[in-house]
């Protein structure tokens, strides 16, 4: 089994892992947003780094 470099992939797994937590905080505390919340969730969890940005281009709706 080859070695892992994880000196380039640890900070994706980081950069990754805040995204999604601010992408839920901000879906969170969101009164209105395109589509059902409960889509977003799903997209932001599991659409790793892109569904996070989706999430912020596409699904916030600025008041």
């Amino acid at each position: 089994m080859e070695d892992v470099n994880w000196g380039l992939i640890m900070p994706l797994i980081i950069l990754q892992a805040l995204l999604a937590i601010i992408g839920l905080i901000s879906l969170a505390k969101a009164d209105r947003v395109r589509g059902p919340k409960w889509l977003w969730i799903i997209i932001i969890i599991f659409g790793n780094i892109l569904g996070s940005v989706a999430y912020f281009t596409i699904g916030r709706k600025d008041v």
